[in-house]
């Protein structure tokens, strides 16, 4: 156990003066037996007689500053706005090795701060008192797995209500969560081409911006890439030219960076001679017009060919606003397009979506430390909820102290999903309670009470330590935050002298869905009982609303609450969620739930099935192909046993349709527009491979589609996808006669042109201008003078892995033509060999090729074939030279399932996310599926005698040699950081479960 020394640091020197002596509070503890204690929850203890206490309370609560976030690299700074340099760059004759937190920025914010916790004291005339206390966490003094670097602290005394004001003043007025947001803009849209500079009145533009939305702004030089190991990659944007572009980097709060970023993306559009207008919207009708996963803005861009850019979701959340700055107006929307027409057609398109919105509001409490707790830790997620469901949540202010959520949707399945999903959010906190009793009856007169000077440095102490918040009145801490960040503060708590020589009672309250109750009891309270009677704790369920209900663990001792707190957390429900195709059903089912009553009974798991119906389609079309369908439950003591019977249930799915997995791919962002106007030919496309791709919202300024469907059917998706996306490479290099001859005969057509559609999929222009002008450009702009001729190579973006086998095959037939090869200007370098090729330089042998880097390939399929450079023209006519095509991926798959159907498809999907999404058992479970189990939803008991073996499936034995695992064992790594379910993965937990991943599906 850690030494108090460790944590509180002078807060021990003041604690341990005070012996028990010095006290003469009297809070005797009664003796109340366990029926009792079962009936009523155990309250602040009370006496026949104490003495009166001083009604200071003492609050302190980490100010989430983001000291950590660095600023922009000095050297590829082209320009800043006015200041933001000297905030956000060291100051010259700064050591090297300097901490983030020493920023001119960082140390302003704490600056401030302090003014203004001053101010507070002064102007409240001695009833109130703040201090500021700053921190730099070291790794050793980490209770958590926390970001480490400086933590600031405040500490507030005096009376309840006006420290909670105080508090909520505090965190209004300071700029909190700092972050950073980039936006990169295409060189041509910038820069002069005369000068080759970047144009002044986008330099203007720029600062006028930052002045308006009070941020800090910076335009950077180009990411660059490492010559030796340049070239293209079939799915990244990196290696494709999105690298050559310029990036305008902005600093501030969220509010602000958002306003900046849209007005850059404006910006942006007037340079592409784009009109701007707006029209006003109701703020809580955002997203319910958008549509659930915003399909209804994305379908009027589409139609339109515009873009709709939406406010911030929380302006009324956060009261911040930066000195001189101006907030986004809450209900304008900005809509960009080629012509006023088109906008007048999104604009109206808009009005008849506000007028068919049916909406449907429901109000609900939640505990007002948690929603402060959501909203400063859990505002992304909350973001992501209303977009999956078409709904809005209206928090009432932070540190207001409110505890009603407004929830309001265009359905009522998709308010009450929404709810139960802000109800999950809300049991990732715990809350506590520790009463320190002291008895009266000491010798030597009255007790003396503890200075405030004592508590302060104590409750600072353990708050910067553990995250928590924490407050100190009559002898009583009250503490709030995540698991992780409450069980950390009790544990310093028991460590302080003055804690652990008296009696104390501890309290900590769980919060948990009501569906989950009798899973956590089990069977006649029997699990209840048995941790009660082992730990020798009381467990009470109280109950808190129709959603949610309280789990209080009780003791007299902090070992034995904590070990009771840790047996109930192992029996929190567990869940893993995935999607099987509703058509598997049945046969997963089988003839009256027998083979998945065998499967469950055999790993002691709950599975439950959903269709349509149940999710709330009215149609096949209306359903998300990717949703959650099947849930997977246990106690958090069996998680280990999830994958298996993920395992187990998708061996009954075909091939085609098992392992639901996501892709990502990078395309300019400008050409999504381009992409959304085909949202048929896309459509189309998704039927056709049973995938979906979504593209990123306008505001997020990202260049990432997501396309997710079948892991065997992805990749033949996002092959055809990106054959709709065209892109370009200039070469240059020194003109002469005689290729001027050569580019105009009909052998170059004939000889090279054609050569080159037929073997690479690339086609050469000569001296022409590329048609897809607003496309990413693989090498970036290439200005060639009047002397120098120009080859203009175009190609669709699943052909990109060729081009670096197209550029020497075409210099290889020019170079008899007269091209000196080494002045041209725009040809890919081969990645650096290996040391074995380097080794020997001196020898010409056909053994000893030019080997690609393995870590760097031409095309997702050339690891596969090794280099080809040598192949004959008359081999290329073959097979394999169909096979050698870069972008031929579903001809090769289709030739590995003729030739080898056992064969895997796993080792074209590189970039494959987690199969199984864990998401919340809450919003994803149906009561009403067709399908009735046996098994109820109390739970799953996990009888002490019988010990079911898990494993894989037996064809897997012998390739999988991992030990078999019981069924009914506890893991010996942490047992809640497994999976989201009804109280869903908090602070501590990790995104899967460290067991074997399973084996690729034959």
């Amino acid at each position: 156990m850690h030494k108090i020394t460790n944590f509180t640091g002078q807060a021990r020197h003041g604690w341990d003066r005070m012996t028990p002596a010095a006290f003469g509070m009297s809070r005797p503890h009664t003796d109340v037996s366990a029926s009792q204690q079962l009936r009523r929850p155990p309250g602040p203890p009370t006496g026949p007689s104490q003495t009166p206490v001083d009604a200071t309370v003492n609050l302190a609560f980490n100010v989430p500053f983001a000291s950590g976030l660095p600023g922009p690299e000095v050297d590829d700074i082209l320009h800043s706005s006015p200041g933001a340099l000297q905030r956000w760059t060291y100051p010259p004759g700064t050591p090297e090795g300097t901490p983030v937190h020493k920023l001119p920025v960082h140390a302003n914010n704490i600056e401030a701060l302090r003014k203004l916790c001053r101010q507070i004291s002064d102007q409240s005339g001695g009833r109130l008192e703040a201090s500021v206390t700053s921190s730099e966490l070291k790794a050793s003094q980490s209770l958590q797995r926390r970001p480490h670097g400086q933590v600031t602290n405040v500490c507030i005394s005096g009376d309840g209500d006006l420290v909670n004001k105080m508090r909520a003043k505090i965190l209004n007025e300071t700029p909190i969560s700092l972050r950073s947001a980039i936006v990169d803009i295409d060189p041509n849209l910038i820069v002069d081409g005369v000068s080759n500079n970047i144009r002044t009145n986008v330099l203007s533009h720029i600062d006028r911006i930052a002045s308006y939305t009070g941020t800090d702004m910076f335009l950077l030089n180009p990411k660059g890439t490492d010559p030796e190991g340049a070239g293209l990659s079939y799915t990244g944007g990196a290696e494709t030219g999105l690298d050559q572009r310029y990036r305008v980097n902005i600093f501030g709060d969220m509010e602000s960076v958002e306003h900046s970023k849209t007005r850059v993306l404006m910006m942006i559009d007037q340079i592409l001679k784009h009109k701007i207008d707006v029209i006003k919207l109701e703020l809580t009708m955002h997203t319910l017009v958008c549509g659930r996963t915003r399909k209804n803005i994305k379908m009027i861009e589409s139609a339109t060919k515009t873009a709709i850019y939406f406010p911030p979701p929380f302006p009324r959340v956060f009261n911040y606003v930066p000195q001189g700055a101006t907030r986004r107006s809450e209900d304008e929307v900005f809509i960009t397009g080629e012509t006023q027409e088109r906008i007048q057609q999104a604009k109206q398109k808009l009005r008849d979506l506000v007028m068919g919105v049916k909406i449907y509001v429901k109000d609900v409490m939640v505990n007002c430390n948690k929603i402060d707790n959501i909203l400063l830790d859990r505002l992304d997620k909350v973001r992501k909820v209303m977009e999956t469901n078409g709904s809005y949540v209206l928090f009432p202010q932070l540190g207001s102290q409110r505890g009603l959520v407004r929830v309001q949707g265009t359905e009522v399945l998709h308010v009450e999903r929404t709810v139960r999903e802000i109800m999950a959010l809300a049991g990732q906190f715990y809350s506590a309670s520790w009463w320190v009793m002291v008895p009266n009856n000491m010798q030597g007169g009255l007790p003396r009470a503890p200075s405030v000077a004592d508590i302060r440095v104590m409750l600072s102490d353990i708050c910067i330590n553990s995250g928590a918040d924490l407050s100190f009145d009559k002898f009583t801490f009250n503490i709030n935050g995540s698991d992780d960040a409450v069980k950390a503060a009790m544990m310093v708590i028991y460590q302080i002298p003055f804690v652990n020589r008296n009696d104390y009672q501890i309290r900590v309250k769980i919060e948990l869905a009501n569906e989950h109750k009798e899973f956590v009891s089990g069977k006649k309270n029997g699990k209840i009982n048995k941790i009660m009677g082992q730990s020798n704790v009381q467990i009470i369920f109280d109950g808190f609303n129709e959603y949610n209900f309280y789990i209080d663990v009780c003791g007299t001792k902090y070992e034995a609450t904590k070990n009771g707190l840790d047996l109930v957390e192992q029996e929190m429900p567990a869940s893993i969620a995935f999607h099987v195709p509703d058509q598997y059903h049945k046969r997963i089912i089988g003839i009256g739930g027998q083979h998945i009553q065998r499967i469950m009974k055999k790993y002691s798991v709950f599975v439950k099935f959903s269709n349509a119906m149940d999710r709330g389609g009215t149609s096949k079309e209306d359903d998300d192909i990717k949703v959650d369908n099947v849930i997977c439950r246990t106690p958090a003591r069996n998680a280990q046993s999830l994958d298996l019977v993920k395992q187990e249930i998708m061996d009954m799915v075909e091939k085609v349709d098992a392992e639901f997995v996501s892709e990502t791919v990078v395309i300019n962002r400008l050409y999504h527009r381009e992409l959304i106007a085909r949202m048929h030919e896309i459509e189309e496309l998704e039927k056709k491979w049973n995938c979906k791709i979504d593209f990123p919202n306008t505001e997020q300024a990202s260049d990432v589609i997501t396309i997710s469907g079948p892991e065997y059917q992805v990749p033949q998706a996002l092959d055809a996808f990106l054959g709709m996306v065209p892109e370009k490479h200039e070469i240059a290099f020194q003109n002469s006669a005689e290729l001027s001859n050569f580019f105009a005969s009909p052998k170059f057509h004939d000889d090279v042109r054609q050569k080159l559609k037929d073997q690479y999929e690339v086609d050469a222009h000569v001296n022409a201008t590329h048609p897809f002008a607003s496309t990413p450009s693989a090498s970036g702009e290439i200005v060639a003078p009047p002397a120098e001729g120009h080859l203009v190579l175009t190609y669709t973006r699943n052909n990109a892995g060729g081009l670096k086998d197209a550029i020497d095959f075409l210099i290889s037939r020019l170079v008899a033509y007269g091209l000196d090869a080494t002045t041209v200007k725009g040809a890919i370098p081969r990645p650096k060999s290996d040391s074995f090729e380097e080794s020997l330089p001196f020898f010409d042998s056909k053994l000893l090729q030019n080997a690609p880097s393995i870590h760097s390939t031409d095309s997702p399929t050339r690891s596969t074939f090794g280099d080809t450079d040598n192949v004959s023209l008359s081999d290329r006519a073959s097979l394999f030279e169909r096979l050698r095509k870069p972008g031929s991926i579903s001809s090769f798959s289709s030739f590995i399932s003729r030739k080898n159907q056992n064969n895997s498809t796993g080792s074209f999907f590189k970039h494959a996310s987690s199969n199984a999404s864990k998401a919340s058992l809450v919003s994803q479970e149906s009561r009403d599926s067709g399908y009735r189990n046996p098994w109820n939803d109390s739970g799953v008991n996990l009888p002490e005698e019988d010990v079911h073996v898990g494993g894989w499936p037996p064809r897997f034995d012998t390739k999988f040699p991992f030990a078999s695992t019981p069924g009914d064992t506890t893991p010996k790594h942490d047992p809640r950081a497994s999976f989201d379910s009804g109280r869903p993965s908090t602070s501590n937990s990790t995104s899967g479960y460290p067991v074997p991943i399973g084996p690729p599906h034959r």
